[in-house]
């Protein structure tokens, strides 16, 4: 990458092997530019109201109390280069703003709170460090909008970062609610400050998702589908050529479509093929794509407002399932649709696992794999005689909440989660599924190895509910023939 910029080692944002410069070429530099190209803001205007509401509730949560959320910083990847930047979900969901080291402060008054949004302000043409700073300098990182400009698309009153300290100096030794954790530069500015309760609060809050947040996360799904598409139409030519780490490949083919119509992947990709597939968190990606094997693909695609999807489809390579193979999908999709069924408002949150976990169990006891009933492994008591036997083969949770996080709204108490009731506007997975690892001796030997998993992602109505991940089928026939379509058709870019 560039390395060797006119830049002095002093100069903000300046490398300690770039080459200094002189006072006649600082001189040179600063002179004779137009204005900045203007930049329009990125973000949908569409959401100001939204976020104004979002951040009504949380002012109710602390009246008379200073309330501070930061973005967070760059973060080191090595040496002077930089992590890709994600802001911290909860400040993003209370700004629309996306962009590092911006801060919301919402100033206590007589009838709430006054937000003011304070953001990194870039030089400006004509200052030397336009041209010097590797980190705000638009010769270096592209021009971005400006206080004003961010202010008018969110909606919010906006400051300069560096008015930061000195605007909210009075307010050091008295209580406020700061999410720490995030900007080591503002946890120092207060000396007494209550982050847990508000990164409790901020995640309760976030729990119940509106309209605009659905929208959202129905465009991540959308876009999600097109990708898990990209991957099933490069499987004939991965097993024709022998692709060595086939895995990479596919998780390369969907990455690109999530840079194409989002943010990102909104987590590191889980492509197993064969029995790579049976380590929960196969991460690394590495191993051959060949004929005869299940494909375990878990992914989501981010949008631009950093709502994520989070789907699993699991596939037959060659497009056709064999016995053993339909046999353990059959099961799962049973249990995921007996799952889903329970997804409804009033429901307790754990109803959704509990009903396909008794479906799995059901179906080992009858293979003899498993040596006691349904009723008895998926015993409500976890500590009665042989309960849980079931899990050596389903290993983890059917669901977990989903939103702006992929685990999202981790800090909610656990009476409003785990151990809560759905309501409408709550998202969740549903995610049942069966791994038999290759050394199991408790495990039919035809089935070593065979790892299903399938996951959609459920909106809680006041009805039935809504998968917004339905695009991508499940039922094993209409996933072979799904296959069949998309292989024969080219990718839309």
């Amino acid at each position: 990458m560039t390395s060797d910029a006119e830049t002095q080692p002093e100069a903000e944002g300046s490398a300690s092997h770039d080459v200094p410069i002189s006072d006649e070429l600082r001189a040179a530099i600063a002179a004779d530019w137009d204005p900045a190209p203007v930049m329009p803001h990125p973000a949908r205007t569409d959401g100001q109201p939204y976020w104004a509401r979002r951040r009504e509730a949380l002012s109710a949560a602390f009246p008379g109390q200073l309330v501070v959320v930061p973005a967070g910083p760059l973060k080191a990847r090595a040496n002077d280069t930089d992590y890709a930047f994600r802001a911290a979900s909860s400040f993003t969901w209370l700004t629309g703003e996306t962009v590092e080291s911006a801060v919301l402060v919402m100033t206590p008054t007589s009838s709430g709170h006054d937000s003011t949004l304070y953001v990194v302000e870039y030089a400006a043409p004509g200052q030397i460090e336009y041209f010097t700073d590797r980190v705000h300098g638009a010769l270096w990182v592209g021009n971005v909008p400006s206080p004003t400009e961010t202010g008018d698309a969110l909606g919010i009153t906006t400051r300069p970062r560096r008015d930061l300290a000195s605007d909210v100096a009075a307010w050091r030794d008295r209580d406020s609610a700061v999410l720490t954790g995030f900007d080591p530069d503002v946890d120092a500015l207060f000396a007494r400050s209550d982050g847990k309760k508000l990164g409790e609060v901020l995640d309760e809050l976030r729990l119940i998702k509106d309209e605009w947040e659905i929208a959202r996360l129905q465009d991540a799904c959308d876009v999600t589908a097109l990708g898990f598409a990209d991957v099933a139409r490069e499987l004939p030519t991965l097993v024709a050529r022998g692709t060595p780490r086939g895995e990479r490949w596919l998780e390369g083919t969907f990455w690109r479509r999530a840079r194409l119509q989002g943010n990102e992947v909104g987590y590191t990709s889980i492509v197993g093929a064969g029995a790579r597939g049976t380590t929960l968190h196969w991460w690394r990606n590495d191993g051959r794509v060949d004929a005869g094997q299940l494909l375990l693909a878990d992914m989501g695609v981010e949008t631009d407002e950093l709502y994520t999807a989070d789907v699993t489809r699991t596939m037959p390579v060659s497009g056709e399932w064999t016995p053993d193979q339909l046999r353990v999908y059959q099961a799962v999709y049973e249990a995921q649709s007996a799952g889903i069924a329970e997804v409804k408002a009033g429901a307790d949150f754990l109803a959704a696992h509990n009903a396909a976990m008794w479906v799995l169990a059901d179906h080992l006891y009858s293979w003899g794999i498993l040596h006691v009933t349904a009723d008895v492994s998926c015993a409500e008591d976890p500590e009665s005689p042989k309960a849980g036997l079931h899990r050596r083969y389903t290993l983890h949770g059917t669901s977990h909440m989903l939103g702006i996080d992929v685990h999202d709204c981790a800090l909610a108490r656990e009476e409003t989660y785990r151990k809560g009731t759905l309501a409408a506007g709550h998202v969740l997975t549903v995610e049942p599924g069966l791994y038999f690892q290759t050394n199991d001796r408790s495990v039919p030997e035809s089935l070593r190895g065979l790892a299903v998993r399938i996951e959609d992602d459920i909106l809680v109505t006041d009805g039935a509910p809504v998968n917004l991940s339905a695009s991508l089928p499940r039922d094993p026939a209409d996933v072979t023939a799904w296959m069949r379509e998309v292989q024969s058709t080219p990718a839309v870019p």
